[in-house]
């Protein structure tokens, strides 16, 4: 298990969720600086820290970021996620500037009919071997 510290965030998700899952693969794939750490939101660690950011996990069942000792969720936590990417990801972190009632009403529209559109799956993903140290347990 890598050692959580102030250089990383942690990026809990919903570990049955195929769109989270894909989400969590585009982060590794462009997270070339090794910023973030990966957890389910089902796992211990995700409960655990679910608990103790004060979040409640029947609003926020899909995605938290947490960075600096600080708790992000919806549309706020994938911008700051995009802005540490590779590439031209971090533009995109402009999008902040949106206020937050009309990015989180989007955030909750596609979070509401992610099972629907993308599926599900009966248990949390399995990293594979060479990305396994990204996940803390």
């Amino acid at each position: 298990m890598p050692e959580i510290n102030n250089d990383k965030a942690i990026i809990l998700f919903d570990g049955v969720c195929n769109f989270c899952n894909a989400s969590v693969n585009f982060a590794i794939k462009h997270d070339t600086k090794n910023y973030f750490l990966f957890a389910p939101l089902q796992s211990e660690k995700g409960k655990e820290l679910l608990i103790k950011y004060n979040i409640d996990a029947e609003a926020t069942d899909s995605f938290v970021l947490i960075e600096d000792d600080k708790a992000y969720i919806k549309s706020t936590a994938a911008l700051r996620v995009v802005k540490h990417l590779n590439r031209l990801y971090p533009l995109m972190y402009t999008f902040i500037i949106v206020p937050s009632f009309i990015r989180n009403g989007i955030y909750d529209y596609v979070s509401r009919h992610r099972y629907k559109w993308f599926g599900r799956k009966e248990s949390c993903m399995i990293p594979s071997e060479e990305v396994r140290n990204k996940f803390i347990s």
